[in-house]
């Protein structure tokens, strides 16, 4: 009777660490799985960071450059309302030598 019960214990050993190497080998690929997709997550948000920066870089050169745009516009004009009074006060003064030329 107790040979029965050791070859009973033995076969239970068996199946019980045939069942244990199985389900280590699933829990082992549900460990790595898991460790891949944090992995994958944190990529994914430097990524989405990366892809933030760089934008904010995009915005900042280009309202650097709609300022330096309007300023330019803003210079034009200034150009040339100084060229439309100086052409004004060139015609003045032609006018006036005329007046003075005609008394």
């Amino acid at each position: 009777m107790e040979n029965g019960y050791v070859i009973l214990s033995i076969i239970a050993l068996l199946f019980l660490s045939i069942y244990g190497y199985t389900y280590g080998s699933v829990a082992l690929a549900k460990i790595k799985q898991k460790k891949a997709e944090k992995k994958e997550l944190i990529l994914e948000e430097i990524r989405l960071e990366e892809r933030k920066r760089k934008q904010a870089i995009r915005d900042e050169k280009l309202n650097k450059q709609k300022k330096r745009r309007e300023e330019i516009t803003q210079e034009l004009k200034l150009l040339e309302e100084m060229k439309l009074n100086k052409e004004k006060l060139n015609k003045l003064r032609v006018e006036k030598m005329k007046k003075k030329k005609v008394s």
